[in-house]
């Protein structure tokens, strides 16, 4: 890959790299939402979760709909989950092995 292109495969990692944004994405996988949903479902504030909105626009993940006052936000693309679904299975199964490890150093009927 070009550098060019390495920067912009950095550039999505540090958008996702924020909980709050990743918890927003979550929260969109179900489908579009206006702001203050969004703000109540992430236990946020409306600012907060506006500026986090904004940058997964910017970055092509969301989409923005407005009706009249209302601000409606929808993943514009889907892919995103696959990556999510990819790094959650890799730390699954690095999490599994650490226990079974951790289970075989404790006693049985302990």
């Amino acid at each position: 890959m070009s550098i060019e292109a390495l920067k912009l495969v950095a550039a999505r990692f540090k958008v996702l790299s924020d909980p709050m944004r990743l918890r927003i994405l979550q929260e969109l996988q179900s489908g579009e939402q206006s702001v203050t949903a969004l703000t109540e479902a992430v236990e946020s504030t409306q600012p907060n979760v506006s500026k986090h909105l904004r940058t997964l626009q910017d970055a092509g993940l969301v989409v923005r709909r407005q009706e009249g006052n209302t601000v409606f936000y929808s993943i514009a693309d889907p892919t995103i989950f696959q990556l999510c679904d990819v790094v959650c299975s890799s730390l699954q199964e690095k999490f599994e092995a650490h226990a079974s490890l951790f289970a075989e150093m404790v006693p049985a009927g302990r």
